[in-house]
């Protein structure tokens, strides 16, 4: 199966979109223009022109030299030393971090349009992917304020007085991922700003101009070197930038391998705090009594939601030998009912793939299966066109194959039979990745022993449901190799911030210094406000 590509006249006008070229960039509170290198954008859809088909040119993006982000960090570095943000109250932050959102919301079309364009994300899901980055904004604002509140005691403990807060860690390198280049970056992002960290903002490679129509927003939003752009080629300004041993935190979704690298470069390591969110292969168990009807749209959605491109996606399917045959055609049988094309068409699901050279590698991975014992069980499966490659469903799929062990993150399904349930916890005491898997079934004796097991090798368990992040107010994280630190609306205010505290002793003229301070509100830190 394939898709067509199309002419620039034949795309509607309101899903056409104009270049964006990104002269600026946001250093120290100034948006300064980009007089060095550039590197082009293109997007994953190709358009036709005079019958041939070429990826868009969406426009340009800054690519700076070790030098220019030296200076920028060096900006956030300051920022956080001499500047007010790190001093404020956390109602001020609140108040900062609210404007910006309120600037966002204008922002919402070109946005979502660049989303579509930039990583070939559906229309539907572009919209959903702003709106939820709204929502998670204003849930941290609610939950910082409850957190907040509770601080706002004192605590009396054997002879010692102290108020307990929570404190900024430092300067924040952000690093988003390409598939969720706005709601996974600002998972970091947001609750670093506001529990007062400075930040150093580098945007994925995949998503970039995006960030663009934020610039202006963030201006005005904070006060000078809070927000600080870099743009380029992060494995050439990332490993200088952490041999200065000033960033504090990395906050970095991607590849074990590609932190490994990074934090290897800090000198002081014990002072480098990571929070990360890294590989994954979530399996999806089949047991003996699933029912497909019930839960074959619920498995494939899993599987195959962008493309497969997400790190929650069900990567690898277990499945008893008894029932093999009937999943994998009830499997097929529902792909068919997917729709292919160009991301802004109506109910569209499978769209091209932005990374260059992906589908290059997944063809490696296929052909390893299929030399290996493995079968494409769907029509048209693994045929591509340009960037956009239709899924293949792989059975049956052994370890001795690399799809079996390698995240695909991208459009393979790849289908173990199994006799034993054993053979699966081996799975998943062997592998590296640890962060979720789903199990199908509905006996209750078997799936309670399953859970018993499983809650020990990964961190979440669904029961007939497909792996996923939400809702944002859950622990979000992973086991081995798959995470480092818990992200959650709660939790995160807690990854970006330290426990720190005033105390003195429980004697009356120290209350009265204590008093003193609260009453002429001569700090910031030690004080009984009440946020509403």
């Amino acid at each position: 199966m394939s898709i067509s590509f199309p002419d620039w006249e034949s795309i509607p006008p309101e899903f056409q979109i104009p270049e964006v070229q990104n002269h600026k960039y946001l250093k120290n509170g100034q948006l300064l223009d980009w007089k060095g290198d550039r590197e082009p954008v293109f997007s994953p859809v190709y358009v036709r022109e005079a019958g041939e088909a070429k990826p868009k040119l969406l426009g340009s993006v800054p690519s700076f030299t070790e030098a220019e982000a030296l200076d920028s960090l060096e900006s956030a570095f300051i920022a956080y030393e001499k500047g007010p943000w790190p001093k404020m109250t956390v109602s001020e932050r609140i108040k900062a971090v609210q404007n910006f959102a309120l600037q966002m919301k204008e922002k919402r079309d070109i946005i979502v349009k660049l989303l579509v364009w930039e990583i070939g994300k559906s229309l539907k899901d572009s919209e959903k992917e702003f709106d939820r980055t709204i929502d998670y904004i204003d849930d941290t604002i609610s939950a910082l304020k409850d957190q907040d509140r509770g601080a706002s005691r004192f605590v009396f403990e054997k002879g010692i007085i102290a108020q307990i807060k929570r404190a900024p860690l430092g300067v924040v390198l952000c690093m988003g991922p390409f598939n969720y280049p706005l709601n996974e970056t600002f998972c970091t992002l947001i609750p670093a700003l506001i529990m007062g960290n400075t930040v150093l903002l580098k945007p994925a490679k995949f998503g970039v101009l995006l960030l663009e129509p934020l610039l202006p927003c963030f201006q005005k939003a904070f006060p000078p070197g809070v927000v600080n752009t870099l743009y380029g080629q992060g494995s050439k300004l990332v490993p200088p930038l952490m041999r200065t041993g000033k960033i504090n935190v990395l906050a970095f979704i991607g590849s074990s391998r590609t932190v490994n690298q990074i934090t290897k470069e800090h000198p002081k390591p014990n002072r480098l705090r990571s929070i990360l969110g890294l590989n994954a292969k979530n399996p999806g168990i089949i047991l003996e009594d699933a029912d497909f009807n019930d839960s074959i749209s619920e498995m494939v959605s899993g599987a195959l939601s962008f493309n497969g491109q997400r790190c929650t996606a069900l990567k690898i399917f277990f499945v008893p030998e008894s029932r093999a045959t009937e999943f994998v055609q009830a499997f097929c049988t529902e792909l068919k009912k997917w729709k292919a094309g160009m991301p802004w068409e109506k109910d569209v699901q499978l769209t091209p793939l932005p990374e260059t050279g992906k589908i290059d590698w997944l063809l490696e991975i296929l052909k390893d299966a299929t030399t290996l014992g493995a079968k494409i069980q769907n029509e048209g499966g693994g045929e591509s066109t340009f960037s956009f490659m239709h899924p293949a469903i792989l059975f049956p799929v052994s370890p001795k194959m690399r799809i079996y062990h390698e995240e695909q993150f991208g459009p393979l399904v790849p289908i173990v039979p199994y006799k034993d349930i054993q053979e699966v916890f081996r799975y998943l005491e062997d592998s590296d990745m640890g962060q979720q898997a789903s199990i199908f079934g509905k006996n209750a004796k078997t799936i309670g022993e399953l859970i018993d097991t499983l809650v020990n090798q990964v961190s979440r368990i669904n029961l007939n449901a497909q792996c996923q992040r939400g809702p944002d107010t859950f622990p979000f994280t992973g086991r081995k190799d798959s995470a480092e630190g818990t992200l959650s609306v709660i939790d995160a205010l807690r990854s970006f911030s330290i426990r720190s505290l005033v105390a003195t002793k429980d004697q009356e003229n120290q209350k009265e210094l204590i008093r003193s301070i609260l009453t002429e509100k001569t700090s910031k830190f030690l004080n009984t406000d009440f946020i509403l």
